[in-house]
Order: structure tokens, then sequence, then C-alpha cells
């Protein structure tokens, strides 16, 4: 590892000292070195919301980007995607000096403009869609977590009705999926209905 990595290193260790902040997960002449950062940063409510951030320094860094893992239990897994995806973005902007603790104060600063990013508001995705007869189409979407349930049940159930859509609520594991069938052309809602409705759930 090169010196300006080994002594990145020693000054995080010294800024992040407080209980279980910091802590080196490995460490390897070939693989580099692996470590993890707890930290928090203010969500959209305003409140703190807790990051653990792990790094992977390759033996070659700051030559080249650090591997980078975002782990929160008050996000979705989509959220946590599109903050990793950020900090390697501000990463390739730094790229051949020591960042890791330029991306934590990054983060620190901005994620609350992060999750208010359109694609990162409800976490839904259309995962598929297919034709079951004529005039009858059937679509999977995909949800990563529910809020406020009995509110979206309410909400989706009208939205449904009005359009003369059935469905079916279904859990596997954790994944949460909503089968509609109807009429095509009522089932192409615009992105934007789905996500001001948050994709509520009904069954």
């Amino acid at each position: 590892m090169a010196e300006p990595a080994r002594e990145e290193l020693s000054a995080l260790a010294a800024i992040f000292c407080g209980p279980d902040e910091w802590e080196v997960l490995s460490r390897s002449e070939t693989d580099g070195t692996v470590f993890r950062i707890l930290t928090k940063a203010e969500g959209l409510t305003g409140a703190d919301v807790p990051l653990e951030l792990v790094f992977h320094l390759p033996v070659n860094y700051p030559s080249c980007l650090p591997g980078i893992s975002v782990h929160s239990e008050h996000l979705t897994r989509a959220q946590s995607v599109t903050v990793k995806e950020k900090l390697l973005q501000q990463a390739e902007n730094l790229l051949s000096e020591p960042m890791v603790h330029e991306l934590v104060l990054w983060i620190q600063q901005n994620l609350r403009h992060v999750l208010n990013q359109p694609d990162t508001g409800s976490g839904s995705t259309f995962a598929t869609g297919m034709t079951v007869d004529d005039g009858l189409w059937l679509t999977l979407l995909r949800l990563d977590h529910m809020r406020a349930k009995t509110k979206y049940v309410k909400t989706v159930e009208k939205w449904a009705s009005d359009l003369k859509l059935t469905g079916r609520l279904m859990f596997m594991g954790k994944i949460i999926l909503i089968l509609l069938q109807g009429d095509r052309s009522n089932i192409k809602v615009p992105k934007s209905v789905m996500l001001n409705i948050n994709l509520a759930i009904f069954c």
C-alpha cells in the first residue's frame, strides 16, 4: 500500500475514535485494506440517519477508486445503492489523492439531498408486463418497503377501482410484489403518479 494511503488510515483512526466508529475488517499486502466507519447524516425528516460505510482500499489506492458499501436500517436497498453511486461519483473527482475523509464529510452534508432525488423516493420499480388476453394486461410491480400501510391501502384500492383493475399482494421473504390485471391503457399509469402515491399496498 502506498505511503499516502497508510498515512490516511492512521488519520482516519484518529478522527473516528468514538465507540465503534472505526474498525479495520481485513488487511492484506495483495488485496489491500477493508475498514468500516460508522457515522450519521441528516435524513429526509431532519433526523440523523445512522450509516455504516465500508471502504476497500486496493493496494494501488489512491491511484484507483476505493470500493464502497453503504448499509443502514433506515434506508431502503435502492436508497443505499444510490448513496453508494453518489459517493463513487465524488470519488472520481478526488482520484490520486486520499479521499475517504472527504467522502464521509460529503455524505454527512448531502445525504438529505441525495435521498430527495426522484429516483430514490419510493424505491418502487416496474418489474415486467405482459399480455394475458386480448384487451387484458398483466403487470408485476416490486416495492422495497411499505409505510403507513392502512392509508396506502385505501389510496390504492380507490385508484385500482377507478381504473377497473384487479390486483394481488404477494410477500416473498423481504420482497413485496403487486400483480395488476386490467385494460392495458389503464395499467400504463405515468411513473410520476405511481411515485406520488408511493405504490400503496392493496389486496
